[in-house]
């Protein structure tokens, strides 16, 4: 080959590169695969099943499907890492809650992911909070009940909790600093085995978030003593919150947002923001996630950025003035 000829040929292919990397940096041909979205906890549970309402609507907008793949444990953390090493091209995405994100820097030192520098926000979702019920072996009416019962009987009670280190079990440590009072909280790893043994008397009490305990609500095999807000629940609007009550800072509302992989490019971003954003606003996802105790949000990925340093410190706080330690999975 001539050299002008091999000097022809590598201007070629440097043009077809660069434009290849253009129209790549400018999400141009985004999606045209499925895309995986991984949910850091058990199948059935809430996260599980925003996302895959989400999911569901997302894919008509961005003309491909949306898979979500579980991956449990470690509140939230191997579900992170797991994104965080991925390839940030948008076809990994991370639904998560405050517990991997907000939450877990302050109770682990040892987090394999930074939950900052390792992801970059997509958009916000959906917003709950956690309630405290009273099971049918627990002779209570009140919250007030409960906390004289507590009160007189230090340990008797028994709280089920989804995980320690989770937004149940921070929940439960809150009401104990700010009542002073102490309750013997009982971990599950999801809250599949904790609502059995919820209903079936083996625990007294549960420290749950709204939906996971929406069906039994329902049917009247749960007595929701308090909620942990700021205001009253929009789907149990009778119900008080611990706030009323005297223990203002017994607060535990949880979020749920999409993030992918830190360097995904911004045009990609965009387009899973738009797409996300699409379906959280449809009426019949916002009349489901309502009928399921969760309120839909939506936003930029500057908010779910903002939120995110928000909750860090919130969360930051919390834990250093009740002591919660936890020790990686």
């Amino acid at each position: 080959m001539r050299p002008s000829s091999f000097i022809a040929v590598v201007i070629t292919s440097s043009a077809v590169w660069v434009s290849s990397a253009t129209a790549q940096d400018r999400g141009q041909d985004y999606p045209n695969r499925p895309i995986r979205m991984i949910v850091a906890f058990a199948a059935g549970g809430t996260t599980d099943f925003v996302a895959r309402l989400i999911a569901d609507k997302a894919k008509g907008t961005l003309g491909q499907n949306i898979v979500i793949e579980n991956k449990p444990g470690a509140n939230g953390a191997i579900g992170a890492d797991y994104v965080a090493k991925s390839e940030p091209d948008g076809y990994t995405v991370f639904f998560s809650t405050a517990g991997a994100i907000t939450i877990n820097p302050s109770l682990r030192s040892d987090l394999p992911y930074d939950p900052v520098r390792d992801f970059a926000p997509v958009a916000p979702i959906a917003r709950n909070t956690v309630l405290f019920a009273a099971g049918p072996a627990l002779k209570v009416d009140t919250a007030a009940d409960m906390l004289a019962l507590a009160r007189a009987k230090p340990g008797a009670i028994t709280v089920a909790i989804t995980g320690v280190g989770a937004i149940s079990h921070l929940t439960i440590e809150l009401l104990q600093h700010a009542a002073g009072i102490k309750l013997q909280y009982v971990p599950y790893r999801g809250a599949g085995q904790a609502i059995s043994d919820f209903i079936g008397g083996q625990v007294n009490a549960m420290s749950a978030e709204v939906p996971v305990l929406m069906p039994q609500l329902k049917t009247g095999k749960a007595k929701v003593l308090a909620v942990a807000a700021q205001n009253r629940s929009d789907v149990l609007p009778d119900v008080p919150t611990f706030a009323e009550l005297g223990f203002a800072d017994v607060v535990a509302d949880n979020w749920s947002g999409a993030l992918a992989p830190a360097r995904t490019p911004r045009a990609v971003i965009a387009k899973l923001n738009a797409a996300l954003n699409t379906a959280v606003h449809t009426p019949e996802t916002r009349a489901k996630l309502a009928d399921n105790g969760v309120s839909a949000t939506g936003g930029s990925p500057e908010d779910l950025t903002a939120l995110i340093a928000a909750e860090t410190v919130r969360w930051r706080k919390v834990v250093k003035e009740i002591g919660v330690k936890v020790q990686a999975e």
